[in-house]
């Protein structure tokens, strides 16, 4: 059932903007897309490894800084006189090397971090994260610090002279992130199905029955870390160029508890757990701001969030799973009254 229920849900937010009609409801689902993407992202490490991060914000912030500075160009210095100039690329080149960048990092982190397990690790990526942020805070010559970068370029797609698509309305965006977050979950499909997701799963369930058959546990790990890392970067990317400004806010801590919160409660391990987790708690502080004041959303927002895991302990993609899967169970299974048909009866 789980498997049906990504593409059901693209098809219906393919079609959403065409009777949408609310610029501000548009802005708050390419807002809650991107933050499903870093969900989709988190979810490799979590969901399929194991691993909680609460550092992963750190490369969402990452990519954004890197797509950024490569679109806008900069001019800084570094130790023992050595300047680095670039006078600015196209935006798609700053989509790559937010990919790259980030990518870079997740390897970085995951061959330093994997040698410890467990609450080791989760204090390594939540100091990770930290540094990460004052570093954009203080290299002021480089990010402009609590200034912000300013006139991030559009997005486009294309080639100078050739043909290109500029970005700049919310549809467009919005079918943009759209593409990107269906581009992700294909990756991480086309992986967690390989010999490679089969490792990563013979991990989460037993690390030492895993080794003992031939799996590298750190190599393994470390991969998905930076999968992982890549395409929060490309979230990230996305993130900068719909916003045109980011500041050292990019990596507070709430964004990564917000992606957890969409992977645990659409279902960790599954591939529809972000998607689903994503459009509900993406979508449901806009679903509430009409109605109520902040501090009842809040509220809301956490009761919904309590709910979902008293009633639903394995998330909303699981539960749903399972009873399609009862209700099909039932409709095949014979009636009691039935009378028993003998071997060769027609």
């Amino acid at each position: 059932m789980t498997r049906y229920l990504p593409p059901l849900i693209l098809v219906v937010l393919a079609l959403l903007p065409l009777g949408l009609k609310d610029p501000y409801i548009l802005n708050a689902l390419i807002t809650g897309g991107i933050f499903a993407i870093g969900a989709i992202s988190l979810n490799l490490l979590l969901g399929f490894t194991g691993q909680l991060s609460l550092g992963h914000i750190a490369f969402f912030g990452i990519g954004a800084y890197a797509s950024a500075l490569t679109a806008l160009g900069f001019d800084v210095g570094l130790p023992f006189g050595v300047r680095i100039v670039h006078e600015g690329a196209h935006p798609f080149f700053g989509f790559l090397a937010a990919i790259v960048v980030s990518g870079l990092f997740g390897y970085l982190v995951g061959r330093l971090s994997f040698r410890v397990r467990g609450a080791y690790f989760v204090i390594v990526t939540i100091c990770f994260a930290e540094v990460v942020r004052l570093v954009a805070l203080n290299w002021i010559e480089l990010t402009q610090g609590p200034l912000a970068l300013t006139s991030i370029p559009f997005m486009k797609l294309g080639f100078p002279g050739v043909g290109e698509l500029t970005f700049r309305t919310k549809v467009q965006n919005y079918y943009l992130m759209l593409g990107v977050a269906a581009l992700a979950y294909l990756v991480v499909a086309r992986l967690v199905r390989s010999r490679f997701g089969r490792a990563m799963r013979g991990l989460k369930e037993n690390e030492q029955l895993a080794m003992s058959v031939g799996v590298n546990a750190t190599k393994t790990l470390t991969v998905a870390a930076t999968l992982s890392a890549a395409i929060a970067g490309a979230a990230g990317s996305l993130y900068a160029h719909y916003f045109r400004i980011i500041d050292p806010d990019v990596f507070l801590f709430t964004y990564t508890v917000t992606m957890v919160i969409m992977v645990v409660s659409g279902g960790k391990g599954t591939l529809a757990g972000p998607v689903i987790g994503g459009v509900i708690f993406g979508t449901l502080p806009v679903a509430l701001r009409p109605y109520m004041a902040p501090e009842a959303q809040w509220i809301v927002y956490g009761a919904v969030l309590i709910l979902i895991l008293f009633l639903m302990p394995r998330g909303v993609a699981p539960f749903l799973d399972d009873l399609f899967r009862g209700r099909l169970t039932r409709a095949k299974a014979p009636s009691p009254l039935a009378k028993p048909q003998l071997e060769g009866q027609p």
